[in-house]
């Protein structure tokens, strides 16, 4: 196993890596729209949140070797079931293979955010 380090997301908050390469396959831990420059989160609408959740989970995939487009599940958490359709909106075009996936309603999430989402790759040889 191999553990994926970059500046270009988030860095872990806790005794966790932001990701962990195995084989082929790449598995992202869940990342919150947090800004890594700066550490705050990024704005307070569920599209601004989003939109950041998923540039962090592309950093970490490129630092793997992967991309967007090699994702095949997605697990995605909301702090309100609610912004499902407005998540979907910035959602879909970042994951335009349109991977598996789950979406769940959450009690919290960390820092207070309004969603998380992880992502299981593969890469090439």
């Amino acid at each position: 196993m191999e553990k994926i380090v970059t500046n270009n997301a988030p860095a872990a908050i806790g005794p966790y890596s932001q990701g962990m390469i195995l084989g082929n396959l790449v598995f992202s831990s869940g990342q919150i729209p947090v800004v890594p420059a700066t550490g705050e989160v990024a704005g307070p609408s569920i599209e601004e949140q989003t939109e950041q959740s998923c540039k962090n989970v592309a950093a970490v995939l490129e630092a793997a070797g992967s991309s967007m487009e090699k994702v095949v599940k997605t697990t995605c958490f909301l702090a309100d079931i609610a912004d499902f359709p407005r998540f979907n909106g910035v959602y879909e075009k970042y994951f335009v293979s349109r991977p598996a996936r789950s979406c769940v309603a959450v009690k919290d999430l960390p820092k207070g955010v309004l969603c998380e989402i992880e992502a299981l790759a593969y890469r090439e040889d």
